[in-house]
């Protein structure tokens, strides 16, 4: 791996394109890097998850809004959309749309946490979209979704976007058009200048992910995504982007992160070094943010340790800095309390999460978020006895430099009103890599029947599973093979107000 210094240079000392960031991720998007077998593997795993949850969230209203939208760009020689019969194809920007939020509505696929948090699967619609437009074969699909994993995955190690209150896909933006051009095989000066246009266009502030968290949380990399297909598009004729985006003296770093004075170190492979960062990401086996995914599970095994719940006096959990501050107490968002709050607010509620999974002992992706679900009231009042608190300890293992030590989990200490006391700490979610029961293929294919399961037909079931597993072999126009299509009760006209498009 190489380090790439990242700080500010003032207009006249007029940097050389060749030391700057953006530069860097250019080159290695247009190498002729090897493929690691393993992270091959891992990249059809995510294919099969991004689907799995695409699906199961179908007819969900913020799906169903982008996916409306994306219907009317029909293209003879366009992309797939996601439920819809394969023989239609659409504008690929449109399809990267409706896919990227029927990927993200369920906050239910995968994620890299390190100095900052990312969904790296966000890369797949745009890219996938693209390489259908473009007839493209399953191996540079594979190139071009590597690239995606890695560019975000090393931003996301090296610069912190939330501390200023921007956005994750700021990140996404920059990976998405490194990924389509590794896919297309376009040169390094264009990769240069779409990785520059696509940061430009997608920083946007973290009031998408706080308070009354709105579909916007699923409608965000869907944006980024679409936004850097339509930057590789220019940069193809010809147009330029704002540069240097990352090291100007009025770039991004200098007036929306730390500033002037400072300096950001950032991982990247080193120039035909296969790209592998896709090992080191995670996919969720319970729908709600990462960093509740092992408190869910240790809930879960607490459940049969509880045999009154009115006994509970109250339930303190020590965690990291990020999980107390972001969906812990420590955010102070009433929201998080409220048994009216939106899905998407309750999915970044771990108050509401550890209460849920402590009276049910299980979870479940539709079922622990409905109306009558979060206003049962012993829930409620299980829900405000809840409280976070940052440990230093926990923030510490959160940063772990070694990928393999890092935790994402807690301390959970539950006092009852006759006195008596249970304490539970985990550090990792079992289905993490490092866990008790890392996710390997079958796991994803399972997750796959688990959440399609009356939606779509067996045979098409099957179909899908034998395709995605054979992607190397296949051939340039044939990616279409890898949507999936709902059966047709299911895929109804929606009766619309009078819109745009």
């Amino acid at each position: 791996m190489q380090e790439v210094l990242v700080k500010v240079y003032p207009s006249k000392a007029k940097l050389k394109k060749e030391d700057q960031l953006a530069w860097k991720i250019a080159e290695i998007a247009s190498d002729k890097a090897p493929l690691d077998d393993d992270a091959v593997e891992m990249v059809i795993n995510r294919i099969i998850d991004n689907a799995s949850v695409a699906i199961a969230s179908f007819g969900r209203r913020p799906v169903t809004t982008a996916r409306e939208m994306a219907l009317a760009h029909p293209r003879k020689k366009g992309a797939t959309i996601f439920g819809i019969n394969s023989k239609k194809k659409f504008d690929c920007e449109w399809a990267a749309w409706a896919n990227g939020t029927a990927v993200r509505e369920l906050d239910f696929h995968d994620t890299f946490l390190a100095a900052d948090y990312s969904h790296p699967a966000d890369n797949i619609p745009p890219i996938l979209a693209v390489a259908q437009q473009s007839g493209c074969d399953g191996k540079s699909l594979i190139k071009g979704i590597l690239t995606g994993y890695e560019v975000q995955v090393n931003l996301v190690k090296g610069i912190c976007l939330h501390e200023h209150k921007i956005d994750h896909i700021a990140h996404l933006g920059p990976s998405a058009a490194a990924g389509i051009g590794t896919l297309l095989s376009l040169k390094t000066e264009q990769i240069y200048q779409a990785v520059q246009q696509a940061l430009h266009v997608t920083v946007s502030t973290r009031q998408s992910r706080k308070g009354e968290i709105s579909s916007w949380k699923a409608f965000a990399p869907a944006h980024a995504g679409k936004l850097a297909i339509e930057a590789v598009d220019r940069v193809m004729r010809g147009e330029g982007a704002p540069s240097p985006i990352y090291e100007g003296e009025d770039s991004i770093i200098a007036y929306v992160l730390s500033g002037p004075q400072a300096e950001y170190r950032v991982p990247l492979p080193n120039l035909n070094e296969p790209k592998k960062a896709i090992l080191e990401t995670y996919t969720k086996e319970h729908s709600a943010e990462y960093q509740a995914q092992a408190l869910i599970d240790l809930a879960i095994s607490l459940n049969k340790e509880i045999k009154d719940f009115s006994n509970v006096k109250n339930i303190d959990l020590h965690t990291s800095h990020h999980t107390h501050n972001v969906i812990g107490t420590g955010a102070n968002d009433p929201q998080k309390m409220d048994p009216k709050a939106s899905r998407e607010t309750l999915d970044h509620s771990i108050m509401y999460i550890l209460a849920v999974a402590l009276e049910d002992g299980k979870w479940h992706h539709i079922n622990s978020y409905t109306s009558k679900r979060a206003n049962k009231p012993s829930t409620i009042n299980l829900w405000q006895k809840i409280k976070t608190f940052e440990d230093s300890e926990w923030t510490n293992k959160y940063h772990d430099p070694d990928p393999t030590k890092r935790c994402f989990g807690g301390k959970i200490t539950i006092n009852f009103n006759d006195g008596s006391v249970i304490s539970r700490e985990l550090e990792i979610a079992n289905a993490n890599p490092n866990g008790k029961k890392p996710f390997k293929r079958q796991n994803y294919i399972e997750k796959f029947k688990t959440l399609t399961d009356g939606l779509i037909k067996e045979t098409e079931s099957k179909r899908f599973l034998k395709q995605v597993q054979d992607l190397h072999k296949l051939k340039k126009g044939e990616l279409y093979k890898l949507n999936i299509e709902v059966k047709s009760k299911f895929n109804k006209k929606i009766k619309k107000n009078k819109t745009i498009f």
